[in-house]
């Protein structure tokens, strides 16, 4: 079986031993983190960083997480909430007054974390994605294309900017600055949005499925309108160096299991992990009200949408274009995060959901 380093508790041995059965079927590397009260009972990883194998997957190893970055502004934009500084019932234009033009003065913040906007698809060149002022602007020419609210399709690359440039608004300060400064410092998690260059030398660049070269690119499995095609997303997009730079944050961030674990611990442990205090307990219960609930028109599958998380059963979290995953459990008040830079096609990728399953077993075991 593969070698896999770090630590775990013997109750959760299923969770390494999964990690090793997915690098022997090819993978090329990998990190695993359970994290019950605040506290890891899994940090492990193995593998290679890339596609050669030859360089090995360490400890601080970071790599894009693609879509669970969205969980991550997401908690930004809950703890100015929670401050009393955001209100989810205003307009987004009483923030962002140039965005209540051209049919959006009804958009309200809940429908930009919930994906009810009407304003799912990135119709710009990708470059445009790098520059915070032109992608802005963009979306406030857009017409949301359903009454806000009314109908939900997923956001994939322009719900960071919505929810971001709110932020913004209120703070002064890029969703990147933000979170650096009251997430991920006071916690200590290696987790960034707009990566600086001392870091380059820990990412494991994203390696497409098998068969698959680097012009790979981002699709949703089914709805009812394609991805536009000048701003399909390409693996050698988000290999580039101008990507890792960007704040892009529905899409953009860098971290490894342990730092995605660690952070929304925050919301599986009411608020508060290693005594710092980020949120009220019940500014972490907006993630589960649940805003939608049906089809969801760009995945075409049946989705519950809270605010800025998906929801499953008691549990809410989301998945990253490539596998990558985070699920929160305040039941159990259990975070898993499974962070990989190998990619498998959509339709046959079951890592994570294993992976959880794996955790939930040695969860029960601390139970009795």
């Amino acid at each position: 079986m593969a070698d896999i380093q770090g630590s775990y508790d013997d109750l959760f041995m299923a969770v390494p031993s999964a990690l090793s059965a997915m690098l022997d079927e090819g993978d090329a590397g990998a990190s695993v983190a359970v994290f019950v009260d605040g506290e890891p009972v899994v940090d492990v990883w193995g593998g290679f960083t890339d596609a050669d194998r030859t360089v090995p997957w360490r400890r601080d190893t970071i790599t894009n997480v693609w879509s669970v970055t969205k969980t991550m502004t997401a908690l930004c934009a809950l703890i100015l909430v929670d401050r009393g500084e955001l209100d989810l019932d205003a307009p987004v234009g009483r923030y962002w007054p140039g965005f209540a033009g051209a049919g959006k003065e009804k958009v309200l913040v809940r429908h930009l974390l919930s994906h009810t906007a009407g304003l799912p698809d990135w119709d710009g060149p990708v470059e445009e994605l790098y520059d915070w002022a032109a992608a802005t602007a963009r979306l406030e020419a857009q017409t949301p294309q359903w009454e806000p609210g009314g109908a939900a399709g997923y956001h994939s690359l322009t719900q960071g900017f919505l929810v971001g440039e709110v932020i913004r608004r209120i703070t002064g300060r890029g969703v990147g600055e933000f979170f650096a400064r009251e997430v991920a410092g006071p916690l200590d998690a290696d987790f960034h949005i707009g990566l600086p260059a001392r870091h380059d030398d820990r990412v494991a660049l994203t390696i497409p499925p098998p068969g698959q070269d680097e012009d790979y690119a981002a699709s949703a499995p089914g709805g009812t309108a394609p991805v536009p095609a000048a701003g399909r997303l390409r693996v050698r997009d988000g290999n580039s160096t101008a990507w890792r730079r960007a704040e892009i944050p529905a899409a953009s961030g860098y971290g490894n299991a342990r730092s995605v674990a660690l952070v929304q611990s925050v919301m599986a442990c009411a608020g508060s992990v290693r005594g710092t205090r980020l949120l009220s307990p019940s500014g972490c219960e907006h993630a589960r009200r649940e805003q939608f609930r049906g089809e969801d028109l760009r995945l075409g599958v049946p989705v519950r949408w809270g605010l800025g998380y998906g929801l499953f059963d008691t549990s809410f979290g989301w998945g990253g274009w490539g596998g990558s995953l985070v699920v929160v459990d305040p039941e159990h008040r259990m975070t898993v995060a499974y962070v990989t830079h190998q990619m498998r096609e959509p339709a046959n990728d079951q890592r994570g959901l294993e992976l959880v399953m794996s955790a939930y077993d040695g969860v029960q075991g601390l139970k009795r």
